[in-house]
């Protein structure tokens, strides 16, 4: 895999991280400029919170995403991988369309989660049993979600400001992420739960406290769009046969909200989104409800 940028305008899409002046009063801000950020599952299928620092998201650097695939042995399908995450989701005229696809089984409920620090990433960790979805006939349970700033998909080579990633597993270890794109705009309402919690963990480091009841259908998804293709995880060691569904619609998430999740980023990249990979062996497939004959 040969060394790779973000295009220069995918970056200008991204909201700026720098705090103003006029914005330094505000308790929110202030807080957020010694959250620590970072991504997910850094040993195969492991779902726990454990703190990641051997890799970085910084180009160029020794452990930065050129070099993930040369730091460990088992990490060498970062670089030599057929079907690694994340990718560039195509214009819908070069997409096979999912006739054999259908809604996306969801049936979630609430149950107690924690928060976690990682020094990369803020890990929210459901632990009560938060339901399952259902991906050809494999049910997969909700563990945990997170969030990557910029976002690590692209849709027709646009970025946008963040990615929700809800992680699920089966009773067999295969993994499945369902992932949400947002724009700069309205709050998002199930961050907003978030914000009071985020707050406690500022300078913790790997201590996962507890949250409380919370629902993941407050995650609003908004529609039957989605894309579907197999793919990676996004984090060494990249393993591959990740089943990932992409919702179409994109959703809104303030900048403030943003600003926080994106200064929780310790190392110097800012950001926590693996550059887009090349298609190599991916089929990707777009599912739409008239497609299955459904409103």
């Amino acid at each position: 895999m040969g060394r790779q940028h973000f295009p220069t305008k995918e970056v200008i899409t991204i909201p700026k991280v720098s705090i103003k002046h006029d914005e330094s009063k505000n308790p929110v801000v202030i807080l957020c400029v010694s959250l620590g950020y970072y991504c997910l599952l850094c040993k195969q299928n492991n779902l726990s919170g454990k703190d990641e620092k051997e890799f970085s998201y910084v180009l160029g650097s020794e452990n930065g995403p050129e070099k993930w695939g040369e730091i460990h042995p088992e990490w060498a399908l970062c670089k030599s991988g057929e079907m690694q995450s994340p990718i560039d989701l195509l214009d819908e005229r070069r997409v096979a369309v999912g006739t054999h696809l259908g809604k996306l089984k969801r049936s979630y409920k609430p149950t107690n989660t924690t928060i976690l620090n990682r020094g990369h990433d803020i890990m929210l960790r459901w632990v009560g049993g938060a339901g399952t979805i259902q991906i050809n006939n494999t049910v997969y349970e909700l563990k945990q979600c997170h969030w990557h700033s910029p976002s690590e998909h692209t849709f027709n080579g646009k970025r946008f400001a963040l990615e929700l990633h809800m992680v699920h597993e089966s009773a067999d270890k295969k993994v499945a992420v369902v992932g949400v794109t947002y724009t700069i705009g309205r709050p998002d309402t199930f961050l907003s739960e978030l914000m009071d919690h985020i707050g406690p963990i500022v300078f913790t480091d790997n201590e996962e406290r507890g949250v409380g009841i919370l629902d993941p259908r407050h995650i609003k998804i908004g529609s039957r769009k989605y894309y579907r293709y197999v793919g990676s995880l996004t984090v060494p060691p990249c393993t591959e046969n990740v089943v990932w569904t992409m919702v179409q619609k994109v959703r809104t998430v303030s900048r403030e909200q943003v600003r926080l999740l994106r200064a929780a980023v310790k190392d110097e990249s800012k950001t926590n989104a693996r550059p887009i990979q090349p298609i190599k062996k991916h089929s990707v497939h777009l599912f739409r409800p008239t497609d299955a004959g459904s409103n």
